[in-house]
């Protein structure tokens, strides 16, 4: 019984460290007072503001455009990197490859990002581009880093796969890339999902890589909030963060309502399978 004690404890004191924050920062985003720490009535006059806060606003859709365009192409190159590592077997250079594609995962953000702006810079002395830092430049760089993860978890789902489905399909005279697009493809779907989901995360987030490769004009949002730290947060930073935990929360619940009438139904096509044999 104090073992379970324990654990209840343990678990409820895990929930508060994990969701206590976020349940403050959303109370203080309709705070009447401009001091984020400082309680001064209720208030919805931020999220008026912010609408109004086009900087702000610029910046988010910024964000949120390199960290689509940047997942998409991480999980095509990804998806090509974890083929080549679970289905070509030993090749040369292949532990050479491993290395390269694993390095971004424990190489310091701030190596990473000097590394790509001297990249840029002597491509851009060579052959004229890209024409100085921005959107492009953040792009890449954020292709680069979340790529890695993407193919972690492309190599992992690829490696407890059934490989005797692709087997079969070729020995009945399927082509390679059928065999990818109709069996394979859809196998690891869930597995797609999940990598493009972490690197659109992990670009969103990233501020260190950013603030190497950016230039004028192309400020990501986490650039803007780190910035504004220096003169104080702004309650519309929490009314923003607000706004992007209520979305997250609906994509979750609408992903689980989903997936549980499809395990309903799942389970109703076996009963009725069972009861018809």
């Amino acid at each position: 019984m104090k073992r379970i004690g324990f654990l209840s404890w343990a678990l409820w004191f895990g929930y508060a460290f994990l969701y206590v924050p976020i349940v403050l920062l959303i109370t203080y985003s309709f705070n009447e007072s401009r001091l984020v720490t400082v309680w001064g009535g209720f208030s919805t006059k931020w999220y008026g503001e912010l609408l109004n806060n086009e900087a702000l606003l610029a910046a988010t859709a910024l964000s949120l455009r390199v960290a689509a365009v940047s997942a998409t192409l991480s999980v095509i190159l990804g998806t090509c990197a974890g083929m080549a590592m679970s289905r070509f077997g030993r090749f040369r250079g292949r532990t050479l490859f491993g290395g390269m594609i694993t390095a971004p995962l424990v190489m310091p953000e701030v190596i990473t990002g000097l590394s790509l702006l001297l990249l840029f810079v002597a491509m851009e002395q060579l052959i004229g581009w890209p024409d100085g830092r921005g959107v492009t430049t953040i792009t890449i760089a954020h292709t680069t880093f979340t790529l890695s993860y993407v193919a972690v978890v492309i190599q992992s789902r690829l490696a407890g796969m059934d490989g005797s489905l692709e087997e079969a399909a070729m020995d009945l005279g399927a082509r390679p890339a059928k065999v990818f697009f109709v069996i394979t493809l859809p196998i690891i779907a869930p597995a797609l999902v999940a990598g493009w989901l972490l690197a659109f995360t992990l670009s969103l987030d990233d501020v260190v890589v950013a603030s190497f490769v950016s230039g004028p004009g192309s400020t990501t949002l986490p650039m803007v909030i780190f910035s504004s730290v220096k003169f104080g947060i702004s309650p519309q930073i929490n009314a923003l963060a607000t706004l992007m935990v209520l979305v997250v929360a609906t994509g979750i619940f609408v992903a689980s309502v989903v997936m549980a009438r499809q395990d309903r139904q799942r389970k109703r096509d076996e009963q009725m399978a069972i009861q018809g044999g």
